[in-house]
């Protein structure tokens, strides 16, 4: 199959995921500047806009910097978009400083760690908010990703506890004893919750919240 305008980009967007990168990420490590790969530099003025294909030169150097083959290159285009498991995370100190993020605001450049994103899997299932008893933190329609294999839980953390008469709620932790656990709401209108260890069917932690 012919490697086209599309399928071209899609190897190099292919690449940059394999890589743990944005294209704006691959092409500085290749050495090019940050935004020649940019999805705003991928098609020219006209109507219908003229595509644009990159250099044979940034190509090479991509392949370089990367160790990857031209066969092995050209085989990107016919690969799905790899699942993304991990974004960028930089501390919004360092956020504020020049040399992070590239024209579009895409983030770009060295100095970044990364935060693990949730995989699905059959212990991760999610939960819509009802309620007021975490606002502001969760409010009424907010979806909770919770993890059923996190039980390993500690002071402070938000979890979603199931109680043996069926009760389900999203409380942070205030207090473990081999006994009990103390749950607790961030609306102070709400008192703590003692709840014996025998009377929790299950316990798991929030991984993630949309909002």
């Amino acid at each position: 199959m012919p490697l086209t305008h599309a399928r071209l980009w899609k190897a190099v967007d292919n690449l940059a995921r394999r890589e743990g990168l944005s294209a704006s990420g691959l092409a500085r490590r290749a050495g090019l500047d940050a935004t020649s790969f940019n999805p705003s530099k991928r098609h020219g003025p006209g109507d219908p806009p003229r595509p644009r294909w990159p250099s044979t030169e940034s190509l090479m150097r991509i392949l370089e910097a990367t160790g990857l083959s031209l066969g092995e290159f050209a085989d990107l285009a016919d690969d799905p978009a790899p699942v993304q498991t991990a974004i960028p995370l930089l501390g919004m100190a360092q956020a504020g400083s020049a040399g992070f993020f590239d024209d579009s605001g895409l983030p770009v450049g060295e100095g970044w760690d990364a935060t693990e994103l949730p995989r699905a899997g059959e212990s991760l299932f999610s939960l819509r908010i009802t309620g007021d008893s975490m606002q502001p933190l969760y409010r009424e329609g907010d979806r909770v990703i919770v993890d059923q294999s996190a039980t390993e839980v500690r002071k402070g953390d938000r979890v979603v506890t199931r109680t043996v008469d069926g009760e389900t709620m999203a409380k942070e932790i205030l207090a473990l004893t081999p006994q009990s656990v103390t749950l607790g709401s961030i609306n102070p209108a709400y008192p703590e919750r003692v709840l014996e260890r025998r009377d929790i069917r299950w316990m798991a932690r929030i991984l993630w919240v949309s909002q």
